[in-house]
């Protein structure tokens, strides 16, 4: 078991890849965040919020139960440091988030709560109506819940322009694009802003998906809220293109076949727009962030048939840059005694 200062170390410098171009005269990098070591771009945006919690004596270990609506990402990272760090942890996410991701919240010791669309009908679907219930616990026990809001706390935007944007920058300083998919805003302004500082020529593109979309991790912005932190900098993105399922699986597929990295929905929907992007420049470098990988989608991706159940073990199996981590050990538990 490792401890708890170790995997907080790793959080963090996740490695940068080339990938193929549709032209020759634009290169495509990959800054793989699964590398993070509860697996995707939402461990930095925990760590950064429960540090500044703490800092400003919000959280009681052993007392403060800490809650938090989530697609996913941000759940598996909030079960995984906040209860190493001595807190009780719920979630709250959309039934549709795929079954794995939520077997490994409960895993990492998190309870989870789900909700249906039609639970709060004049609420926005998905993550929204996860907002919604989260809060009315909150209002029925304030002296216990502790909800740090990921859609408005500005330590998830710090996380990004403090670590994520200067990672980018020292290591592929003549960027000229940055793309990045859409779920909080997090990411997308942070690193915007950070790079926009350095050059303000770069350019942003933020990447949403259809409505009634299955990408976890993203948010279409006309059926859902434009979160907080995202309208406090949205004169920070350039253009926003919108994909669709079909092409996200697609690329995701392709990726898998072309490149063996085996990734997330949402990475593949950031790829397919990067494709459209490189395909109408004279020249350019993108840096796309790949949020996760696709290890916790087998459900999501036979249901809709990106992959059979053979080939989504082949693919796994057989991909590049997809080092094991937490998640996918035997004994995930994490608890106090445990770590030292």
């Amino acid at each position: 078991m490792q401890s708890f200062n170790e995997i907080i170390q790793r959080v963090g410098n996740t490695p940068h890849i080339p990938l193929s171009s549709p032209n020759d005269k634009v290169r495509l990098f990959a800054k793989l965040e699964w590398f993070n070591p509860f697996g995707s771009v939402k461990d930095r945006a925990v760590l950064w919020m429960i540090k500044d919690a703490e800092n400003r004596g919000l959280l009681k270990k052993g007392q403060t139960i800490l809650i938090e609506p989530t697609s996913g990402n941000t759940g598996i990272a909030m079960a995984g440091i906040a209860r190493a760090l001595g807190y009780t942890v719920e979630t709250v996410v959309p039934a549709k988030v795929s079954e794995e991701t939520k077997a490994l919240m409960r895993r990492l010791g998190a309870s989870v709560l789900e909700t249906e669309d039609d639970l709060c009908p004049r609420v926005g679907p998905g993550t929204d109506q996860c907002i919604a219930l989260a809060n009315s616990i909150i209002k029925a026990r304030p002296e216990k819940y502790v909800m740090l809001d990921q859609y408005s706390n500005e330590s998830n935007f710090l996380a990004h322009y403090e670590g994520t944007g200067p990672e980018i920058w020292s290591s592929l300083r003549d960027v000229t694009h940055f793309i990045a998919g859409v779920g909080t805003g997090g990411t997308l302004t942070g690193v915007a802003a950070y790079l926009k500082k350095k050059n303000p020529n770069v350019k942003v593109i933020g990447v949403q998906p259809q409505k009634a979309h299955h990408i976890q991790g993203l948010r279409n912005l006309e059926e859902s809220m434009v979160p907080a932190l995202l309208s406090r900098r949205l004169d920070l993105i350039d253009e926003w293109i919108k994909i669709t399922d079909r092409e996200a699986f697609e690329a995701v597929r392709f990726l898998a076949e072309s490149e063996r990295l085996f990734v997330g929905p949402s990475s593949g929907a950031v790829y397919a727009a990067a494709q459209e992007v490189a395909g109408r420049l004279n020249k350019g470098k993108l840096v796309l962030i790949f949020a996760d990988d696709g290890r916790k989608f087998r459900s999501l991706y036979n249901k809709f048939k990106v992959f059979t159940v053979e080939e989504f073990d082949y693919y796994r199996r057989n991909a590049r840059y997809l080092p094991e981590n937490i998640l996918f050990q035997e004994d995930i538990t994490l608890n106090r005694s445990a770590i030292g």
